[in-house]
């Protein structure tokens, strides 16, 4: 299983990329949209765990890039804001599986991520 994470932060996405390999999972951890689109191009990714406010390009166009490219892969979308807090994004993605808090607890977010996963 690879687990591609969209964050801005690399000190919370290496925290989030540290619980996710301790389940044997396989991560890559980019900062911006422009290196995640082109991983989706190159690399088969499972779940994409991606930050809905990212300082560099739009999360929206990662999100559906990635539906495009491999529609089988699930979007997790996490954020420090209240946007979208409604359950609006579901609607605009459609592999949107789940939107969550950036402050959610690592080991949640990797059970978060080995459900969907694991899903046909």
């Amino acid at each position: 299983m690879t687990v591609l994470i969209v964050e801005s932060s690399r000190q919370l996405g290496v925290l989030w990329q540290r619980h996710l390999e301790r389940a044997s999972m396989r991560t890559i951890l980019v900062s911006d949209a422009e290196a995640a689109t082109s991983l989706i191009q190159s690399e088969p990714i499972d779940v994409i765990i991606l930050d809905l406010v990212l300082e560099n390009g739009n999360a929206l166009t990662v999100a559906d890039f990635a539906s495009f490219r491999q529609p089988e892969c699930r979007v997790i979308f996490v954020t420090n804001t209240t946007f979208f807090s409604d359950g609006s994004i579901f609607q605009l993605c459609a592999n949107a599986c789940a939107f969550v808090p950036s402050a959610t607890q690592p080991d949640d977010l990797t059970a978060i991520v080995q459900h969907y996963a694991l899903r046909d």
